[in-house]
């Protein structure tokens, strides 16, 4: 038999080399490795009480170095409404109320946010264009922007963004009247806003036309620019018909909330106020377009009065975009929610100046006037099926229209186009 120490393994060689390795590795490793140095965060003393002395010696003091004009003009409003507006947020919204650090020192005066925030809005530029005057950083004027844009939707949306209510529905059937369309609220159509930082992903669904992304933006405005409904955050692909399937502009009547309305037109009575519309819209009781291809005189001058008339809106999507620019230029927000308070705080804005800028006009004025329309508050009982189809009558759309174009013939038919 083989002897056994051919197969003999030298075990404590083996084993000393092991805990050789072992103790190498823990003499190698560090559990805890030694913290990098932490870069100091950069810190730029801008002197912000020189920037609010500066400002309120520009524009608000006793005797400022800039006109009244000019406040208007870069603030796109007069001092009075900015005066309110900043009173209302350095009150109601924390981010804007006067505070201190832990040394004592002031923050940024609620001045000095508001009007980043309306700087940026107005001239749609960079977050940082404001710093060397306003003295503060990027990140804090974006900050200003977005809780203003939130606040202002918070503190006066309801007001500014509101339906008619039947006082402001008299008002514009007396207007409008007045401008040979009985029974006519508003003008309706829609406007792009061009999303430069949509999600690549997201891209198809917002492109259309032209490749480029854009959100929509349904409206209804009146003669004096006031934008009574705003619909936003529909993709740029859709139509103005697509959108109405979304849009919340009939709720109201279909749900019987709305004030009842009745008016006359070439002797027979409606009960459906209306709006203006292009040709895209449906034949709907609520909408009254153009003739596109006119063959009489009559169609002729009907066509030309809407067509004239329905500009409203168009005018006040041009307003809009010149006052608060940010809402022209492509947008460079990647977040969609912000980029639909910028747009609603420009609307609600864009109402408070029309507001704060507009004769006051009221009904008392016209207290002596024959009026062809009642308003009164809503009382209707029947169900919203029957409200829906009533809407969407198109005999009743028909008999308005020829209505209309009768109507506006007998006065204006002498007039040539």
């Amino acid at each position: 038999m083989a002897s056994s120490s051919h197969y003999h393994y030298h075990r404590d060689d083996d084993n000393d080399d092991f805990d050789t390795h072992i103790e190498e590795f823990l003499a190698d490793y560090d559990p805890i490795p030694e913290p990098k140095e932490r870069k100091k965060r950069i810190f730029i003393e801008r002197h912000r009480e020189e920037g609010h002395n500066q400002l309120w010696n520009d524009y608000f003091s006793d005797n400022p170095t800039y006109s009244t004009s000019l406040f208007r003009r870069r603030f796109r409003m007069n001092k009075n409404l900015f005066l309110r507006i900043v009173h209302r947020v350095s009150i109601e919204i924390p981010y804007f109320r006067p505070s201190e650090d832990a040394t004592g020192r002031g923050s940024l005066s609620p001045l000095q946010k508001c009007t980043a925030a309306i700087r940026q809005l107005a001239y749609g530029g960079a977050a940082d264009m404001v710093d060397e005057y306003i003295r503060l950083a990027a990140t804090t004027a974006r900050k200003c922007l977005h809780n203003f844009t939130a606040g202002i939707i918070s503190l006066f949306g309801d007001e500014y963004l509101r339906h008619p209510t039947p006082e402001d529905l008299q008002r514009l059937l007396y207007e409008n009247e007045e401008r040979e369309f009985p029974g006519m609220i508003g003008s309706i159509d829609c406007m792009h806003w061009e999303w430069k930082n949509c999600p690549t992903a997201w891209k198809g669904m917002y492109s259309r036309g032209t490749g480029k992304p854009t959100i929509f933006l349904e409206a209804v405005a009146s003669y004096d620019l006031w934008i009574w409904h705003a619909f936003f955050g529909a993709p740029g692909t859709m139509n103005n018909l697509n959108i109405l399937d979304r849009s919340p502009v009939f709720d109201d009547v279909i749900n019987g909330i709305a004030p009842q309305v009745s008016y006359y037109v070439n002797g027979k009575e409606y009960h459906l106020a209306y709006y203006l519309a292009d040709g895209i819209y449906p034949k709907l009781t609520t909408f009254i377009q153009s003739i596109r291809l006119p063959q009489t005189e009559m169609q002729t001058k009907f066509a030309t009065t809407q067509e004239a008339v329905r500009k409203d809106v168009e005018r006040a999507f041009g307003v809009l975009q010149a006052r608060f620019v940010v809402v022209k230029n492509p947008s460079k927000l990647w977040d969609k929610e912000k980029i639909g308070n910028i747009m609603k705080a420009c609307t609600i804005l864009h109402n408070m100046i029309v507001e704060d800028e507009k004769d006051a006009n009221t009904l008392e004025e016209f207290e002596d006037e024959d009026f062809n329309f009642t308003v009164k508050r809503s009382k209707n009982t029947s169900c919203s099926i029957a409200r829906r189809q009533e809407v969407r009558n198109p005999h009743t759309h028909q008999q308005l229209k020829q209505d209309l174009v009768e109507h506006i013939w007998a006065k204006f038919g002498h007039i040539p186009n």
